[in-house]
């Protein structure tokens, strides 16, 4: 195979590496939220608090899996990620109490961390002109898979039973991954094989160390610490914001899974808007209406304007991820993108699972189950989220001079 024609099979490859672990990180919480509160005899606040274990893995090896790729390659990342993301499953099939299913959770983010961040530095590379449509593309797949999914967990469910579900989803998350990782070629890599020089970079690269000591890093960490924090407890709280409304398990699945659906197709058209309009605008303008749509939704008595506002709050989080990149790739460069990106999503990872799912998750155990206040106060986290977006200023890019 040609190195040209390896890009797209390598967006391939990395939008196919993120389908599982966006699946039941997206998904899975929320539809076996109510199985797991019922059998394990716990409340909200409890399987709220999972996606703090995620998120907490997120934030532990994302900026190593960032530096370990910069050594081995992203290929062996991603085939690790297939990997654990299916150990995860197993562990999940024999849980027998809340401890293992945050166990679960941990795996399960740490088996993103080693798909997400060699896949968006691989379709970066290769498409360095187009960097916001492809790492949407990944991003795509990262956040619908659950929209496509959640449905069919609860068949599976019904149909197979619950330890039978898991070593299912277990190995096709194995064999998924695998295959992902052996399309996803590095083309640095392959022009290093061949003794070719790559091209100079159109934004000249930072340290990581650099990076700390500037200004827009510590607001892109900001952004993802609040609008983090927003999204993601739409997660755990759909299903159950859902019931509240007198609706059905199945019928307040709709809400989350309509918040996955734009999630997801957010991500490829406001990754592929922001290689044409600037970056931080099209994030607050999705940041703003999120805010909007969540102080609105706990008004609104039907499921259509529940589902309504909650894609519009799934469209902010996703314009998170898929911006995201590309944004700290026009701030910093591409060389250390993955030690520079991993730390940006400590945010994500050590402050949002506790600000987001498990301090709602408590505030409404605390307050009989009253969605009022909780979703104001993650209203206020996506304008902020707007506002500190709004402030990050991309380094120019370094046009080459004509011969």
């Amino acid at each position: 195979m040609r190195k040209g024609s390896q890009g797209p099979w390598a967006v391939a490859g990395g939008a196919l590496a993120m389908f599982w672990p966006g699946a039941l990180a997206f998904g899975y919480t929320g539809v076996m939220g109510p199985y797991w509160r019922e059998t394990f005899g716990v409340g909200q606040g409890a399987t709220g608090s999972i996606m703090f274990f995620v998120l907490a893995s997120l934030g532990i090896f994302m900026f190593l899996v960032g530096r370990w790729q910069e050594r081995v390659g992203p290929r062996l990342m991603m085939a690790i990620g297939g990997v654990l993301c299916g150990l995860a499953c197993l562990v999940l099939a024999f849980a027998d109490n809340m401890g293992m299913v945050y166990a679960w959770g941990f795996l399960n983010g740490a088996a993103s961390c080693f798909t997400y961040m060699p896949a968006l530095t691989v379709v970066q590379r290769w498409f360095p002109q187009r960097r916001g449509l492809v790492s949407g593309i990944v991003n795509l797949v990262f956040g619908s898979s659950a929209a496509l999914v959640v449905p069919l967990f609860n068949v599976m469910l019904n149909g197979l039973g619950y330890r039978t579900m898991n070593l299912l989803v277990g190995v096709l998350a194995v064999a998924t991954g695998l295959l992902a990782a052996a399309l996803a070629s590095d083309p640095t890599r392959l022009s290093a094989a061949a003794g070719a020089a790559s091209p100079p970079p159109a934004v000249p690269s930072t340290t990581t160390r650099q990076a700390l000591r500037s200004g827009n890093f510590w607001l892109i960490w900001l952004t993802w610490a609040s609008m983090g924090s927003a999204g993601v407890a739409m997660v755990v709280l759909s299903v159950g914001f859902g019931q509240s409304l007198g609706l059905s398990v199945q019928s307040a699945a709709v809400i989350l899974t309509t918040f996955n659906l734009t999630n997801g197709l957010s991500r490829i058209l406001t990754g592929y808007f922001s290689d044409r309009i600037r970056r931080t605008l099209t994030m607050a303008a999705a940041f703003a209406l999120a805010g909007i749509a969540y102080f609105l939704l706990p008004h609104v008595g039907s499921l259509g304007l529940a589902a309504f506002l909650a894609a519009v709050i799934g469209f902010a989080f996703g314009t998170l991820f898929a911006v995201s990149a590309p944004l700290a790739v026009d701030c910093f460069g591409l060389k250390h993108f993955g030690s520079i990106f991993g730390l940006i999503f400590t945010a994500y990872g050590f402050f949002s699972g506790l600000a987001g799912p498990s301090l709602s998750g408590f505030l409404l155990d605390g307050s009989g189950w009253s969605y009022t206040g909780v979703f104001a106060y993650l209203g206020v986290f996506c304008l902020v989220a707007a506002v500190t977006i709004s402030l990050v200023k991309p380094v120019p890019k370094v046009v080459p001079a004509l011969a």
